[in-house]
């Protein structure tokens, strides 16, 4: 038996909570046979105590399900956080000291509005006051690094200031500090990248930007469960997670098996959030629900977590984040807006 054909063992064993292998997050340093005793050294980083042992069991199992493999010798390597070094700076590490409260903004399927949300709640949450009257201190990370969007909805632009070695100050709008890799690439460039390269760009915007005092960063992720959601959690001391459907089956069925990652990795479901719901006659108050109804609350229902409320469609919403002035800062007013203020203080008041 041959070290590849160890490899390919390896390949059928899962990370917990992932559709993708050991071998293809890159967690394998070491995999040889040695007569019938095969030897595999993993690397992971997780703030989880149960997972090595689960990881190692998984392991051990499939490569004594070979008939040419009679024992197993598996160890378990865990650092402190994914593709950190011991020559990481003392000012990187303290980037994220000054902030309260992380919040990832997930959704299992793409196309459901999942960044104009993270947007407009960013935005809306920067307008509330904390008990000293103060306005809160909001932060936003674009975590979806192939179709970054974020810069372009909430109205940032140009280069994000380089403040030290290697230490960025992310840009400012409307009250909310963003950083995103739409502000780091020209417009036309294209993100090609594999799974490593993800898991470093997300710690780096993690501890290589000054974020200062915040009272919530939110992370907007990109759809589905790869390299960025499994390095998030492995990144980032995470409050929780909050989950945007809109009302159809397709998009339903796809975010709650998205949550379940969550789940997985220890990071508790804040609510559930149900964008594009219903179309709104505002003269007469009549609601048209063009994509079906109710799939927010089953999704809440299932995952036994808080339904936190339903976001109309609507042109203001989709202009705002056009002409990159978010809804509840052009419109409060705006049925959109009020909803979506609404979902700002049930999170806010879930956090507290």
């Amino acid at each position: 038996m041959s070290n590849e054909v160890i490899l390919d063992i390896l390949k059928k064993v899962n990370y917990p909570g992932f559709s993708r292998d050991i071998v293809s997050f890159g967690l394998v340093q070491l995999a040889e046979i040695d007569g019938q005793t095969a030897k595999v050294i993993l690397e992971l980083s997780t703030t989880d105590q149960t997972l090595p042992q689960t990881i190692k069991k998984e392991v051990e199992d499939a490569l004594l399900s070979s008939d040419s493999i009679e024992q197993a010798e598996v160890m378990i390597r865990v650092t402190k956080s994914a593709g950190s070094s011991q020559g990481q700076t003392q000012q990187e590490s303290e980037n994220l000291n000054g902030v309260k409260r992380i919040i990832a903004v997930a959704s299992g399927k793409g196309g459901v509005g999942k960044s104009t949300l993270s947007v407009n709640l960013a935005c809306a949450l920067a307008r509330m006051k904390n008990q000293d009257g103060e306005s809160l201190k909001i932060g936003l990370m674009d975590c979806d690094l192939y179709g970054p969007s974020v810069p372009l909805l909430i109205g940032a632009s140009g280069r994000p200031e380089l403040v030290g070695d290697n230490i960025l100050a992310p840009v400012e709008s409307y009250n909310v500090k963003t950083i995103s890799m739409g502000l780091l690439i020209d417009e036309e460039s294209p993100v090609v990248w594999r799974g490593p390269m993800i898991m470093k760009t997300i710690q780096q915007f993690a501890h290589n930007v000054v974020w200062g005092e915040l009272d919530y960063l939110l992370i907007d992720l990109p759809p589905g469960t790869g390299d960025a959601q499994l390095s998030l959690a492995q990144i980032l001391p995470l409050d929780g997670a909050l989950i945007v459907t809109t009302p159809q089956k397709a998009a339903v069925d796809v975010a709650r098996r998205g949550a379940r990652m969550f789940e997985k990795v220890n990071v508790p479901i804040l609510g559930v959030v149900e964008n594009m719901s219903y179309l709104l006659d505002e003269q007469s108050g009549k609601k048209t629900h063009l994509f079906g109804q109710g799939g927010g609350a089953t999704t809440a229902q299932s995952l036994k977590s808080p339904f936190l409320g339903e976001i109309p469609l609507h042109e203001e919403v989709r202009l705002g984040g056009d002409h990159g002035t978010p809804v509840v800062v052009a419109n409060p007013d705006n049925p959109a807006s009020r909803e979506l203020n609404n979902v700002a203080e049930k999170l806010a008041q879930i956090l507290s």
